[in-house]
């Protein structure tokens, strides 16, 4: 019989830790007797006490209960719930100091695939560091023994949701209203079977779409419509998989949110794109405004360009692109984006683009966008990176391109490639996308032009 493994006792009594960086996830790192522990609610160059949460063979982790000797780059959290939820890591970091911190991140990694570095450091794109995130699927779960519902994000290293009344980090219509939502899950018949509730928000409206795991009785629905209907939500129900999200208030109208471009630069009209709840939009509307006119101004687009979109959505970039060139053309992997793609088109009265659907991590043997020839090219990929098509941009004769990075090491990996095909990195930086969290949202341009 095998033997049965022993989790190991923890100490109970708290241990002194000098930090000396930070990692990748916002963990401070101190070395204890040679081995390291990664510590939450630590900064680099602190004297703390932690108190020991996991112990493993290779490595440690804990937590920091009393900071002896603080960092300058150390605050206050905005939330009352910085320490245990799992939803932010850096609260405790001034956001200038995360700023500079993600900006290291990129620079280091770019350093270490392929000894880059940018010609130029872009200034870092910000925004509100509160109430700015848009998206999200927040846990529930229904405590017998509490008699009341948990909703809100989970918990720092586990999967148990926190105990959250707000979040500070959400749209406040949400996140000042958690207390509300638990109210109204732990008042329903059904609020046992009840594990999610995804938040959207469009520049005009909110959408909740609650998913339920059995048939929602006549009561529960009329609880949730007088929520909604006092708060200004849209409401969507999910009996099963994505396929059956609907909306049941209000009752009319197409089931889209909207949200829009400001003019910008020789776009005179600015756009409006529509999606669906449950459609990917970038999480922080502020930073999305912000980021696609900066794309586009480093895309250097003018009037006669052939654009190629890659990675495209349902059209962030490519509408507004379609305003300042010729041509855009957009490839998604999803035929449901592509599909949102013409619908946003449509809507803003564009006929100069046109949308494809191609897994982009295969080669596009015979795919009629792939046999033409481009000015320019953006890259908005997922956090694998584009790899295979990195290696195909000197087929498609762009001369200069920016990519949209969620993950600086995949950019940096891509970047090498790019380098080895004859661009060089004309500039680079970091857009806030994800503030107190250890996201590093990026953006680089490539350029093979000739240095005049």
């Amino acid at each position: 019989m095998a033997r049965r493994s022993r989790k190991k006792r923890l100490p109970e009594t708290p241990v002194a830790a000098t930090i000396e960086s930070l990692s990748h996830d916002g963990r401070g790192i101190a070395r204890l007797d040679g081995k390291t522990t990664f510590i939450d609610n630590a900064l680099p160059g602190e004297q703390v006490l932690f108190q020991y949460t996991y112990m493993r063979r290779k490595f440690d982790e804990g937590r920091a209960v009393e900071i002896l000797q603080p960092s300058p780059e150390r605050v206050e959290p905005p939330c009352a719930h910085a320490l245990v939820c799992g939803g932010c890591s850096l609260q405790h970091m001034s956001p200038a100091s995360q700023i500079a911190r993600k900006q290291a991140v990129l620079a280091e990694q770019l350093e270490h695939f392929g000894g880059l570095a940018p010609d130029t450091w872009l200034e870092p794109l910000t925004g509100p560091v509160t109430g700015y995130r848009g998206k999200a699927r927040l846990g529930v779960k229904y405590v017998e023994a509490r008699g009341e519902a948990l909703v809100g994000f989970r918990e720092k290293r586990n999967s148990f949701i926190a105990d959250l009344n707000r979040c500070e980090v959400l749209i406040p219509e949400v996140g000042h209203r958690l207390n509300e939502l638990r109210a109204l899950i732990s008042d329903l018949a059904l609020r046992a079977r009840i594990p999610q509730i995804e938040v959207a928000r469009g520049d005009d409206a909110v959408a909740l779409v609650i998913r339920h795991m059995d048939p929602l009785p006549a009561g529960d629905l009329e609880k949730l419509l007088n929520f909604c209907r006092a708060a200004d939500f849209q409401l969507y129900l999910q009996p099963g998989n994505e396929s059956t999200v609907h909306r049941v208030w209000p009752e009319q109208g197409e089931e889209r949110l909207y949200y829009r471009h400001a003019p910008h630069g020789p776009d005179r009209e600015g756009a409006e794109l529509a999606f669906h709840p449950t459609d990917f939009t970038q999480v922080n509307a502020d930073i999305n405004r912000r980021m696609v006119p900066l794309a586009l101004e480093l895309l250097e687009v003018e009037a006669h360009h052939q654009v190629l979109d890659l990675f495209c959505g349902l059209g962030n970039f490519t509408i507004p692109a379609a305003r300042r060139a010729a041509r855009v053309v957009g490839v998604e992997g999803s035929q449901a984006m592509v599909e949102r793609g013409y619908e946003n088109a449509r809507l803003n009265g564009l006929e100069n683009l046109e949308f494809h659907a191609w897994d982009l991590t295969q080669a596009p043997d015979g795919q009629p966008w792939a046999r033409e020839a481009y000015h320019r090219v953006l890259l908005d990929p997922p956090r694998s990176g584009a790899l295979e098509m990195v290696r195909l941009m000197p087929h498609f004769g762009a001369d200069l391109l920016v990519y949209v990075s969620c993950n600086p090491a995949t950019l940096a990996r891509d970047a090498g490639e790019l380098v080895e095909r004859g661009y060089r990195l004309k500039a680079a930086g970091v857009m806030d996308m994800f503030p107190h969290t250890a996201h590093v949202e990026s953006i680089a341009v490539f350029d093979r032009r000739r240095t005049q």
